[in-house]
This record gives C-alpha cells, structure tokens and sequence, in this order.
C-alpha cells in the first residue's frame, strides 16, 4: 500500500513529473518571460498599457517568471494576486486576444513542442479567466463563449 503524500513533498513530486514530461524547468521559464515581454513592450497594442504602468521591468519580470513557475510547474513560488492587478486595466477581448498571440508565438519558438503546448493551454485558461473578471468589474456579464468589449460596459 502506498503512503498518502502530503504538503511540500507532494508537490516536488507534481513538479518532477511536470519537468519531466514537458521539459520545462526554470530556465526555459525565464527565456520565455523574456522574450514575450519583450515583444510585449514593442508591441503597439500592448507596450503603451505596460509602459503607463512598469518602469523598472526587473521586478516585473521576477515577479513573472515566479507566476509562471508556479502555473506550469505547480512550484507555489508566485503569491499575488493577478486578478486584482488586471481589474482596473483598461483592456478587453482584443488585449487579451494579441496577449494570447504573442504568448504563443514566444512559446512555440523557445520551447519544445509538450511545453509549448503545456504553457499555451494554461495561458488560454488564465486569459479566459481574466477577462471574465475584468468584465464583471465593469458590469458585463459575459455568456457562455462571449468577450468583452468595453463598448459592451459604456467605457472607451
């Protein structure tokens, strides 16, 4: 009969068999955070919502490459609270639909096929959870399959 597994050991466990079946360890994380924000500062539709907000990306990007551990590889590193962050953004749809390109397009040239599809459906999920939440705070309630337009919330 096998031992019940609990707390910090159940989770290294997690992780050891998400590395080893994805490949994904905290380096590929941090090539990858890299690359997206760096696309993400150049890119016209995005780079002016994170310019408004982030001057020194270095935290910002720690603070990513800790998120992302904690998602892909279950690490627990990341303690925030990214719906709060996002709520007052002034995004919808068309931001998270060119945060999602540009996420997979990064994942797809840095990382080997069962990691890029690893992070990709994890970033759908979040994406998809975000903009529920950003559409409620601003008084949209979305249908199954629909997306938010600030039009939608009478905002610009």
């Amino acid at each position: 009969m096998e031992a019940i597994v609990a707390g910090p050991e159940r989770r290294e466990r997690l992780t050891a068999e998400i590395m080893e079946r994805t490949g994904i360890d905290e380096a590929m994380i941090e090539r990858l955070v890299r690359a997206f924000y760096a696309r993400v500062r150049e890119d016209a539709v995005l780079g002016p919502i994170f310019d408004a907000r982030i001057s020194d990306w270095e935290p910002h990007l720690a603070r990513m490459c800790a998120f992302w551990s904690s998602v892909a590889l279950m690490t627990g590193r990341y303690h925030g609270t990214p719906m709060a962050k996002h709520l007052p953004l002034p995004i919808d749809a068309a931001h998270f639909d060119r945060w999602l390109a540009l996420f997979e397009a990064t994942a797809r040239e840095i990382c080997p096929t069962a990691a890029e599809a690893h992070f990709v459906e994890r970033a759908r999920r979040i994406a998809a959870s975000l903009e529920l939440g950003v559409a409620g705070a601003n008084g949209v309630m979305l249908a199954n399959g629909e997306r938010f337009r600030r039009s939608q919330a009478g905002a610009v």
